[in-house]
C-alpha cells in the first residue's frame, strides 16, 4: 500500500471564477479546477474584508531596489533575525506567485496563499497573487506522466502574466511558493533585481520518506534545491523543515526562517446544531473517531484502519470517519473491506461548508497518523473546532502538540501505539476534553494570521536588508550543481 509517484489531481471540469465572489471557506477540503481569464489579483483592504477584486495593470515605472528594511520579528518568537538596528518598519509590494489559491484548491498550500495574502494587506502591505493563466494553445495534460512538461508551459504563462503586473508599478520582494514556480520566480528575480523569498511547504524527498524512485522524484528534488539556494531567504513552517531544507539543500540555518502556518479559529467554530446533526449522521451510538485530509500514502490512514479492529474491540459500537479524497483511497477502501470494517467506516468523500468543522466538533478523538507531516496543519484545524487530538509524533505535528496537555501522541507506522493514544482518549472523556481545551486556546493565542503576516514581513525586511550581500556571494560562487547521494536521503542526513 505504496503510491511512489507524485500526487496529481485529477483534472475535473473548468468552473468559471467569480472575481468578486466571498473568499472560499478555509475548511472546505474543496478540489475545484479554473481558467481564470484575469491572471492577477491583487489583495487590498477589500480582500481584507474577504472579497476578490481582479486587477488589469497599467503601464508604469520599472521597480526600482528599495533603500530601507521592513518590521522585525516580535521577541521570543521563531521567527527571521532582525536586520539592523534603528531601522523603522514600513510597508511593502509583494509579488506573490502561486499554483493553486481560491478556487483552486487541492491541498492546504491555496488555503495558506489567500489567508497570508489577507492578513499582509490587513496590516497595510500591498500584494498581487499571480496565479493560474489560461493555457497556451498547446496544452499539456495535467497527469503524473506529464507533470513536468505541464508545470514548465504553466510557468512560461506566469512569467508573462508576472512581467505583465510588474509594468503597472515596482515591487520590493518575490514571494515564491514551492516548486512548481520556481522558474517564473528566477526569471523575475533576474529580470527585475529583487529580491526573492521562498516558502518550502514540503519536499519532494520527504513527501516519498526519504526516497527518490524515479527520474521525475529526482528532477523535482533538484528543483526545490535550486529555488532554496537562489533565495534569499526561504520560509518553512517547522523547525523540522528547517533542519530538512538545510541538510537536503545545503541551505545555512541561518537564511531559513520558520514561520508556522495560521489558522482562523473563528472558520472552525460552528452552532451546536451542525455538531449534532454531524453526530447524528455518523456516531450512531458509539464513539466517533475521524481523520480529515488528502488520501495518500504519506497520511497514514493505514494504520489508522489497522488499528480500527483492536479499538472496536475496547470499544463497542465504534464507528470511524475518513473525510477527503485522493489517489490511495481505493486501495484504503480495499483495505476497510478486507478487514471486514464496511459497517464501522464512512468514507464520505470531501466535506465542505461547515460540514468538516462540525464533524471535528463532533469527534471523540480527531487522529492525524501522519507518515510525513512539515506541519500539521488539519491538527491545528481539529483543535480550533474543538476535538481531541491523536498525532503521529513526526514533522511539525510533534512541536504543535504536547503529549498528555494539547493531545496524545504516538510513533508513525506504529499502529499499536496509535491504538492506545485513541484508547486514552476515549476511555477518560473529561481529561481529553480538558485537552482539547487547552489546544483551542493554544490555536487562539500562538497560530493567528496576523502574527504569522508580521514575521512574514520580517522575512522581506531581512531579505531585502542583506540581497546585495546576498546577491554578490551567489554570483562569486557560480550555479553548481550539487551531486545526487544514492539511497535514502533522510536517513543519509540524520532525519530519520
Amino acid at each position: 500500500m505504496r503510491d511512489k509517484r507524485s500526487r496529481v489531481p485529477a483534472r475535473p471540469s473548468a468552473t468559471p471564477y467569480t472575481s468578486r465572489s466571498a473568499a472560499t471557506d478555509a475548511g472546505a477540503y474543496h478540489h475545484a479546477w479554473t481558467e481564470i481569464d484575469v491572471t492577477t489579483l491583487r489583495v487590498d483592504e477589500q480582500l481584507a474584508a474577504t472579497l476578490d477584486r481582479t486587477h488589469r495593470p497599467t503601464l508604469t515605472s520599472r521597480p526600482q531596489l528599495p533603500t530601507q528594511s521592513g518590521p522585525t520579528a516580535q521577541p521570543g518568537v521563531v521567527g527571521p533575525a532582525q536586520p539592523g538596528p534603528g531601522v523603522r518598519p514600513q510597508t511593502r509590494r509583494i509579488l506573490m506567485l502561486s499554483w493553486e489559491y481560491p478556487p483552486v484548491l487541492v491541498g492546504g498550500l491555496g488555503r495558506h496563499v489567500h489567508a497570508l495574502s489577507v492578513a499582509l494587506a490587513a496590516a497595510g502591505h500591498e500584494v498581487t497573487v499571480v496565479l493560474r493563466a489560461p493555457e497556451d494553445p498547446v496544452t499539456f495534460p495535467l497527469a503524473t506522466d506529464s507533470l513536468l512538461a505541464w508545470t514548465m508551459a504553466f510557468n512560461h504563462t506566469l512569467t508573462r502574466t508576472a512581467l505583465r503586473a510588474t509594468q503597472a508599478g515596482s515591487y520590493d520582494v518575490i514571494h515564491a511558493h514551492d516548486w512548481l514556480v520556481a522558474h517564473t520566480a528566477m526569471t523575475l528575480r533576474d529580470h527585475l533585481d529583487i529580491p526573492l523569498v521562498s516558502t518550502i511547504h514540503a519536499t519532494e524527498a520527504g513527501r516519498h520518506q526519504g526516497w527518490l524512485p524515479e527520474e521525475m522524484n529526482r528532477t523535482i528534488h533538484g528543483v526545490e534545491q535550486w529555488l532554496s539556494s537562489e533565495s534569499g531567504r526561504v520560509i518553512v513552517c517547522s523547525g523540522y523543515m528547517r533542519d530538512e531544507v538545510n541538510a537536503l539543500f545545503g541551505v545555512p540555518v541561518g537564511r531559513v526562517d520558520v514561520v508556522a502556518n495560521g489558522v482562523e479559529p473563528h472558520r472552525w467554530r460552528v452552532p451546536a446544531r451542525a455538531v449534532a446533526a454531524a453526530r447524528a449522521r455518523f456516531a450512531g451510538d458509539g464513539k466517533l473517531i475521524t481523520f480529515a485530509g488528502r488520501l495518500v500514502y504519506e497520511k497514514g490512514v493505514q494504520h489508522l484502519i489497522a488499528a480500527l479492529p483492536r479499538l472496536r474491540e475496547r470499544h463497542p459500537g465504534l464507528r470511524a470517519v475518513i473525510a477527503g479524497d485522493g489517489p490511495y483511497r481505493a486501495e484504503l477502501e480495499a483495505e476497510v473491506h478486507r478487514r471486514g470494517l464496511g459497517g464501522m467506516v464512512s468514507m464520505p468523500g470531501f466535506l465542505g461548508g461547515t460540514d468538516l468543522p462540525a464533524l471535528m466538533a463532533a469527534s471523540d478523538c480527531f487522529a492525524v497518523p501522519s507518515i510525513y507531516e512539515p506541519f500539521g496543519m488539519v491538527a491545528l484545524e481539529g483543535a480550533a473546532a474543538g476535538a481531541p487530538l491523536a498525532v503521529a509524533a513526526t514533522g511539525g505535528l510533534a512541536e504543535i502538540v504536547e503529549p498528555g496537555v494539547t493531545g496524545m501522541t504516538f510513533r508513525p507506522h506504529d499502529p499499536d501505539g496509535l491504538t492506545d493514544a485513541v484508547h486514552a482518549l476515549l476511555s477518560d472523556a473529561d481529561h481529553s476534553r480538558t485537552m482539547a481545551r487547552r489546544a483551542r486556546r493554544m490555536v487562539h493565542d500562538q497560530y493567528g494570521w496576523s502574527a504569522i503576516a508580521q514575521r512574514t514581513a520580517a522575512s522581506y525586511a531581512a531579505a531585502i536588508h542583506h540581497d546585495a550581500e546576498f546577491t554578490a556571494q551567489r554570483m562569486s560562487q557560480g550555479r553548481v550543481v550539487p551531486a545526487l547521494p544514492e539511497g535514502n536521503l533522510l536517513a543519509a542526513a540524520g532525519l530519520r
